[in-house]
């Protein structure tokens, strides 16, 4: 007999769905910012899990339901996942139909809404993403839903890990937030040590 059964995935927080598999990992990392960190979350071994998947996406559901929303966007790659799952369990809770779409990278600078997906002026667009961290991803998947000619009503991220707060001109709701330091790599004491940073997602 196990003595400490995990939660049930509905009672679990997401620090617990990070650990059961096996995404908040210890070593020396270069991030995206150029920062260097002692932690890591890997939201790709989350999302390989479709029980996690749906799981995460049944959290966003049940904060966007009350908004109504008619279509869900997300940016490449890890919002691709969250904006189809979302929007479906979305057209379940309020009985109708929700699309998911996604933002992707445009050679001139930020993303685009492309593919040849119709926004109306009345759509009811809400945002979803991984880990807000700078921002960068989430700002450019808001600014690509106004390109389109919409302002979105609201967004959510799965963690919330920022140093300071993220100015999107609409609320950002996170469903998790965990604590992960980070220093410039001119003053990283695991650079000092002798240690060797390695690029997360590069292997």
């Amino acid at each position: 007999m196990r003595l400490h059964e995990p939660a049930p995935l509905q009672q679990a927080t997401i620090e617990e769905l990070f650990e059961r598999s096996a995404a908040l990992l210890d070593g020396h990392f270069l991030l995206t910012s150029g920062r260097h960190a002692a932690r890591y979350l890997e939201k790709f071994l989350v999302l390989q899990h479709p029980e996690l998947t749906v799981e995460i996406c049944r959290r966003f559901a049940e904060l966007f339901a009350p908004r109504e929303p008619s279509l869900v966007v997300g940016p490449t790659t890890g919002g691709v996942l969250l904006a189809g799952e979302t929007a479906r369990q979305l057209s379940t809770l309020l009985d109708r139909p929700v699309r998911g779409v996604f933002a992707e990278r445009v050679d001139e600078g930020g993303r685009r809404l492309r593919r040849g997906w119709p926004v109306a002026t009345d759509e009811r667009v809400v945002v979803v993403d991984d880990i807000l961290t700078t921002g960068l991803s989430l700002l450019e998947t808001i600014d690509a839903v106004r390109v389109a000619g919409v302002e979105p009503f609201a967004a959510a991220v799965i963690v919330d890990r920022s140093s300071s707060p993220v100015e999107a001109g609409i609320p950002v709701e996170a469903l998790g937030r965990i604590e992960i330091a980070s220093w410039p790599a001119d003053a990283c004491p695991l650079c000092a040590s002798g240690s060797q940073p390695r690029k997360p997602g590069s292997s």
